[in-house]
């Protein structure tokens, strides 16, 4: 029998993203240090794929920090750690497939964003409304709102600093994503070139807050782009030349792993998706876990009637989905 946990954990994270009153959080401090902390916890847990220990404490980091800044509203301090935390509450619940709370989640993550007057807070909230405008095939809209802010922030990236590179590549692969799942090749191609202009800048790939970007994530993200505009062949070309690479954080190699894996899927060539997906489930075992993966290996298992492979059946029945 599942587990009741989950489904707990999700109405407190619902719960503490209510409007129209301060939830009782655990502490109210003044100083932004520990709360930064926290804030860097809740990041670190999300790019190690750790999506139960996240979900159950998103709820009370949101409802102390909102605590917090209701008790210093004289000043902002606290809205670019709420609308951090609001982000990554968006990223796991597009994650987990909830859409509609995710739009509660970025409307939020919007508000703290342009209270805070922080313009790489700002582009990292819209990357994050971009995301679930994306997911619900608002494609035009989102291109055309990642072009409208990566405008205002590009250019002088010599005498950028790593956050501000970090934003704003960050900001033209969410871009190039949306373009790639809209079939806007255009637009794709021209976002991946823009984000690789960015990532010249940056001397490596850190694993930090800002580690999702640099060349290796603009690269992952062009083989992303290429196997949703139907490149399969350019995308696996790409995928072979990041192997060889070291992808320090776990979500980031189960991505490139499981994009492999829709790339063989498409050519038809089960087998070596498989061996794919294992390789994904081996870097992060909760992301291979989530409904969009579920739902690849479910089709893969089902076009394999014969049963040729039962790795891949084991794995359907493992996630819940046999075919």
């Amino acid at each position: 029998m599942p587990s009741a946990e989950p489904v707990a954990s999700r109405d407190e994270l619902v719960q503490a993203l209510l409007p129209g009153f301060v939830p009782a959080g655990t502490a109210a401090p003044l100083d932004t240090a520990v709360p930064r902390r926290r804030v860097g916890e809740a990041r670190r847990l999300f790019h190690t794929c750790d999506y139960t220990a996240l979900e159950h404490m998103l709820p009370g980091l949101i409802a102390d920090l909102r605590q917090a800044a209701h008790d210093a509203r004289a000043t902002d301090a606290f809205s670019p750690l709420l609308a951090t935390a609001y982000q990554t509450a968006t990223s796991l619940l597009l994650k987990q497939h909830d859409q509609g709370t995710a739009w509660l989640a970025v409307g939020r993550a919007m508000a703290e964003a342009e209270r805070s007057g922080d313009p790489l807070i700002l582009a990292s909230s819209v990357r994050a409304q971009d995301h679930v405008l994306a997911r619900e095939k608002h494609t035009e809209q989102a291109v055309a709102l990642v072009r409208r802010t990566a405008d205002q922030l590009t250019g002088s990236y010599d005498r950028r600093s790593p956050e501000y590179l970090a934003a704003v590549g960050l900001l033209l692969l969410r871009g190039a994503t949306a373009a790639g799942g809209g079939g806007n090749r255009a637009a794709a191609e021209e976002f991946l070139s823009e984000a690789k202009e960015v990532a010249r800048y940056v001397s490596l790939d850190r694993p930090d807050a800002w580690a999702t970007f640099g060349p290796t994530n603009a690269a992952l993200h062009e083989v992303s782009a290429r196997v949703a505009l139907g490149d399969v062949g350019l995308a696996l070309q790409a995928a072979h030349l990041l192997m060889r690479r070291r992808i320090p954080v776990p979500e980031r190699r189960a991505a490139l792993w499981l994009e492999v894996a829709r790339a063989y899927s498409r050519q038809g060539r089960l087998a070596e998706g498989h061996r794919a997906l294992c390789v994904a489930e081996t870097c992060a075992a909760q992301d291979v876990r989530r409904p969009a993966v579920r739902d690849l290996v479910a089709e893969m298992a089902a076009r394999d009637r014969r049963r040729t492979l039962p790795g891949l059946h084991r794995l359907s029945r493992r996630l819940g989905v046999p075919a």
